[in-house]
């Protein structure tokens, strides 16, 4: 009895086995010399198989941050833009969450949106604190060079139980910003960063809850890491090299912002 798998396949039908042997299309048989230098090819590369890689991804890491830096400049002349970049890149930002594949051009549409906000906010922060943004980009840069160097020295690693808690704590942190955000806009409070001015013991609030954000900024770096590592070694498409990019542009970009308002507490107003 015919094998069913092959029974419904034109290819192994009989009128194509005919065909084949009137066309003289007999298959030909390597030699030995022929199998030795087969054999003797090198491996394919990730690259040649539209792998995952560890460069091709930073790559796609880079040119998201270049187009970060161009909509930041753009956010730096014309502050009033990130509103439209807050608007747009949480618009974008779920869409690229939620889309199964993923698209380079709209998580480069993320980056840009992301720029207006962070040149938009930077220029805000310069204006009340003299020197805060060099030192806000310099600390998260310390911040995600000192992460990337304990997980490629395997020093720090995800856990079940610290994911769950850094969920728990990402849940607080955003309920606990939309309450204050609603304070703000409804004038209950009048300071300029709302509940986070309020002082326990003489500190801000702030103080606490930014270092906690922080910590809380770098576990997500440390996830992003592991994300791209598993995507690599398990020798995912290439394409998902984009999703590493968008994961850190999110995180670095949350990062810089925390750092930015963390350090306003400490320098002197102008």
């Amino acid at each position: 009895m015919a094998n069913p798998a092959f029974s419904n396949s034109p290819a192994f039908s009989a009128k194509a086995a005919a065909k084949a042997a009137r066309q003289g299309a007999a298959p030909a048989v390597p030699t030995p010399g022929q199998l030795q230098e087969h054999f003797s090819l090198p491996d394919a590369t990730p690259d040649q198989m539209e792998r995952m890689t560890y460069q091709d991804t930073i790559f796609k890491t880079i040119a998201g941050f270049a187009v970060l830096l161009v909509g930041a400049a753009i956010g730096w002349i014309f502050p009033a833009l990130a509103i439209v970049g807050a608007i747009a890149g949480l618009a974008l930002a779920f869409v690229n969450i939620f889309k199964k594949k993923p698209s380079p051009a709209l998580i480069l549409s993320y980056a840009f949106a992301q720029g207006l906000l962070v040149g938009g906010v930077s220029m805000f922060f310069s204006q009340l604190w003299n020197g805060i943004v060099p030192m806000a980009l310099f600390g998260t840069l310390g911040v995600v060079a000192v992460t990337l160097a304990l997980f490629a020295n395997g020093k720090v690693r995800t856990s079940k139980r610290a994911t769950k808690i850094f969920l728990v704590a990402i849940v607080g942190y955003l309920a606990f910003s939309l309450v204050n955000l609603g304070l703000m806009f409804t004038g209950v409070t009048d300071s300029m960063f709302g509940l986070r001015d309020y002082e326990i013991f003489g500190i801000p609030l702030g103080i606490p809850l930014g270092i906690l954000v922080v910590l809380l900024a770098a576990y997500s770096l440390v996830m992003d890491f592991e994300f791209i590592k598993r995507g690599v070694e398990t020798g995912q498409p290439r394409i998902y090299g984009w999703t590493g990019a968008f994961g850190l542009i999110v995180t670095i970009v949350w990062l810089y912002l925390e750092i930015l308002r963390l350090l306003s507490y400490f320098l002197p107003r102008n």
